[in-house]
Formats: C-alpha cells, sequence, structure tokens
C-alpha cells in the first residue's frame, strides 16, 4: 500500500503539501494539486481513516447493535438504515448479539473502541445492566423498541401492544372464539406487549385468555408449538403468533397434519417480512414500518451529530393490520 511520503516522491512536493491536499487544512496551488492527485491515483493511494479520524476526531462510522440477524425483520430493518447512513455519507458497522446480553455488552464496548460517533441499539432483552453501559459510552445514542427512563437518549418504537390487539380483534371479527397466542420470550418487552394486547382484544370480546404459550420467535418454535396444539383434543380455531417466523412455522405443521388454512385454522403473523406475502397462503400479519423506522432513526442520530437538537425525542409508530389469504371465517367442518 502506497504511503503519502511516497505520493510527495512521485509529484516532486513535500509531504505536508500531500498532507494539505488531503485535509483541506493550506492553499494550494492548482498546479501541484494537480500533481498530487496524479501521484495518488497512479499509486492507488488510499487515506488512513483511522489516521484522519484522530485527528479530527470524526470517523463518519455509525455503530449498529442488532439481537438476531438469521431474523428476517432485522435484515430488512438494517437494509433501511445503511440507505439513509449511506446516502448522508456515513459507513456502518453492524453487531450481532444472538440475543446475548453478555455478548452484547462485549461489542458495544468494542463498537466505541473503534470510535464509532453513534450508536443505533436494538437491545437483546431487559438487561439490568445496560442502560448503565450505554451512559457510560458517552455517545450520541438511539433506542430501537426499547425505553429506559435513566437513559437521556432518543427511542423510536413501535405500539407492539396495538398491532397484536388489531390482529387478535381482525379474528374476533371472522367470527373466531378459540384464539391461541403464540409469543415470544418473556424477558422482550415488544413479546409482552403483544401478549397485552392479544389479551385486550379477548377481554373486551368477552372471551377466555387461557390459551397463551411461550415460543422463541423463531420458524422452528412455531412449527413444534403448533404440532402440539393439533395434537390437542380442544384443537384451535385460529392461531395468533408474535411474529412472521413463528406463524411460518405453524403453517408448516397444519400443512403436514393434512389440514388447510384458513379452512381448518386461521393464522396471523406480526413483522410483515418480504416472505410473509409468498408464503401458501399468503399471511395475514400485522406490519412494522420498519423502512419507516430506519429512516427515523437513522435521522434522530444525524441530529444529534449535527447538534441540530439536545432534548431526547421519543417516537411512536403505528403498526397496520395486512389482511392476506391465512385468515378467514370459521368453516363448520373446523371443530367451531
Amino acid at each position: 500500500m502506497a504511503t503519502m511520503k511516497q505520493v510527495a516522491l512521485r509529484a516532486g512536493v513535500s509531504v505536508s503539501s500531500v498532507s494539505h491536499v488531503l485535509n483541506q487544512t493550506r492553499h494550494v496551488s492548482p498546479e501541484v494539486r494537480a500533481r498530487i492527485e496524479t501521484a495518488m491515483r497512479e499509486l492507488a493511494y488510499v487515506p488512513s481513516a483511522v489516521a484522519r479520524s484522530l485527528r479530527h476526531n470524526v470517523t463518519r462510522t455509525l455503530g449498529i447493535m442488532l439481537p438476531n440477524n438469521s431474523n428476517p425483520y432485522f435484515a430488512e430493518l438494517i437494509r433501511s438504515i445503511e440507505d439513509r447512513c449511506y446516502s448522508a455519507g456515513y459507513n456502518v458497522v453492524l453487531c450481532n448479539s444472538d440475543d446475548d446480553p453478555v455478548k452484547q455488552s462485549v461489542y458495544l464496548r468494542v463498537l466505541m473502541e473503534k470510535r464509532v460517533d453513534g450508536l443505533i441499539v436494538m437491545s437483546s432483552g431487559d438487561s439490568p445492566d445496560l442502560p448503565g453501559l450505554l451512559a457510560r459510552l458517552k455517545a450520541p445514542l438511539v433506542l430501537v423498541d426499547r425505553q429506559w427512563q435513566s437513559l437521556d437518549c432518543d427511542t423510536v418504537t413501535t405500539d407492539h401492544r396495538m398491532g397484536a390487539y388489531l390482529a387478535t380483534r381482525h379474528l374476533i371479527e371472522l367470527g373466531h372464539r378459540r384464539i391461541v397466542c403464540i409469543s415470544g420470550p418473556e424477558h422482550l418487552a415488544p413479546s409482552r406487549l403483544r401478549i397485552t394486547g392479544w389479551r385486550e382484544a379477548l377481554t373486551e370480546a368477552g372471551l377466555a385468555d387461557d390459551t397463551l404459550i411461550l415460543g422463541d420467535f423463531t420458524s422452528q418454535g412455531g412449527y413444534e408449538v403448533t404440532q402440539r396444539l393439533l395434537g390437542a383434543a380442544d384443537r384451535p380455531q385460529a392461531i395468533f403468533a408474535c411474529n412472521d417466523l413463528m406463524a411460518i412455522g405453524a403453517l408448516c405443521a397444519i400443512h403436514q397434519a393434512g389440514l388447510s388454512v384458513p379452512r381448518d385454522i386461521s393464522v396471523v403473523g406480526f413483522d410483515d417480512i418480504e416472505l410473509a406475502a409468498f408464503t401458501c397462503p399468503p399471511l395475514t400479519t400485522v406490519a412494522q414500518p420498519k423502512q419507516r423506522i430506519g429512516e427515523v432513526a437513522t435521522e434522530l442520530l444525524l441530529e444529534r451529530l449535527r447538534h441540530d437538537r439536545t432534548e431526547p425525542c421519543k417516537i411512536a409508530l403505528q403498526p397496520e393490520l395486512r389482511v392476506r389469504g391465512s385468515s378467514a371465517p370459521p368453516s363448520t367442518t373446523s371443530g367451531a
């Protein structure tokens, strides 16, 4: 790799002249600038980003912490964030915690050692140590789907409770009465809020809410839970899965059991990942505004970096129900 000294020798100028051209710290004549730029192209010279960040205390790099990169929801959300960062001239460093709070803490420290200018964090659960760790990082921060009163930072959330309420009310309005909820892990705040929304809709309709089964937000988990449900004497009329991956697992289990969706059982998911529209049948689901979440979270962080705002901003975005082919009124042969 070429060095600044080699560029200076090729251009026949001093190293300081090359430095002034790179950093725009002093006027350099057009003729000298042209020679330096020609030398850099010929030598394929790449300025050291590390050295420049040390001089200017800015790396033009943002750190992104996500809990599970195997979940398409996060992949689609990250795409939105990366697009906005790229258009603003920032690079992105991604870290995946695999839903492990310890790994999450380690990676957060690594990101700060890399001197990222700011952070967007989608945390793994409600670790009691996380607020203190984030506060000590001393970097502009946006939390996605998490809020802590002790943290003076921006947050972007979706109304998970309302989304689950809309999904459950949709099934109730279709005529379903035995509506099982396959939730995510209880230690995750979005999972708890979706359970709350499911219960609120059932209570409003005068229905029992004793059919909650804990899942793990994976397709395999949704598949295994649904297999157990289909083997029970009192088979459900409908399943509300608290994310699309579990709903897709449920569709697979129902098909393998020789049953039909939605003739025998209706299924509704949550997230509206791109695959949801291409399952068989297409999945009715609650759409999180992923594109908007990514854009808003990135813009809030950029505002902080530009010093446009100092007060924390709390934004809650609304989900929408997308009705497709996996939900319908119960048939007379479905055990209703």
